[in-house]
């Protein structure tokens, strides 16, 4: 699956807008997954975003233009959804779906490591 390439962009030119950032991207279930902090924080995929907000603030998110909830298995995923093309046109839209993620990227668990070998590359990183 392929993700749009301005938008791949605008996402990067974001975070490296903040020099603290540890960022590393990697292509990942058909996504543009970036990583912030080693932490899943948003993802490009088509022309839209995957977005992991605090599960708290879905009502919130819920009512934004553009926003689809995560189904995984008939179920809601809170804490995860999309964001189409059309909600995150205005720069202000876009800045709040960015923060909203990194606000709670400084909170979330990083996945679990699986135990298997240690794999390195097939990302690029930023800010180490």
């Amino acid at each position: 699956m392929a993700y749009d390439p301005k938008l791949t962009d605008r996402v990067r030119e974001y975070l490296a807008a903040i020099p603290e950032l540890v960022i590393e991207e990697k292509e990942m279930f058909g996504v543009l997954n970036f990583l912030v902090q080693g932490k899943t924080c948003v993802c490009v995929r088509e022309d839209s975003l995957m977005l992991r907000f605090d599960p708290g603030r879905q009502e919130e998110v819920a009512e934004k233009n553009g926003y689809h909830t995560m189904l995984m298995k008939g179920k809601e995923y809170k804490g995860y959804g999309y964001i189409d093309s059309y909600g995150i046109q205005d720069p202000r839209d876009f800045a709040y779906f960015l923060t909203l993620c990194l606000d709670y990227n400084k909170r979330a668990k990083a996945s679990a490591k699986s135990k298997g070998k240690s794999k390195t590359g097939g990302g690029k990183t930023r800010g180490q």
